[in-house]
């Protein structure tokens, strides 16, 4: 006979996996943001762009990003990044990921 399924186990592990996968994107998010020296912005600037960027339906903009993105991490940044950060990329091209159009301030 099978055991019968604890509904609540499995809910409480996906909701613990959730809860994780939310504070590594979080994590994540404060290195690129380090990483790319817009640490230096106020919180008013940063949102402002992140906003502006988050509602930019440009593909030809976005795919601009995107390469900027790539060029100032081969290139490596002004800064040195930890290892954590050099792997952002890999990271954020995972399945199922958004793909987030990040590299540089943000304005082209």
């Amino acid at each position: 006979m099978r055991k019968p399924r604890d509904f609540d186990a499995e809910l409480k592990a996906l909701e613990d996996k959730a809860r994780e996968l939310k504070t590594r994107k979080v994590q994540q998010l404060g290195e690129l943001v380090i990483a790319t020296g817009a640490d230096q912005l106020s919180t008013d600037e940063l949102a402002g762009a992140l906003v502006a960027i988050a509602e930019t339906k440009d593909t030809a903009k976005r795919e601009a990003w995107a390469k900027r993105e790539v060029m100032f991490f081969e290139s490596g940044s002004k800064r040195t990044a930890p290892a954590s950060q050099r792997n952002l990329r890999s990271a954020q091209a995972q399945p199922g990921s958004q793909q987030s159009p990040t590299g540089g301030t943000g304005s082209q």
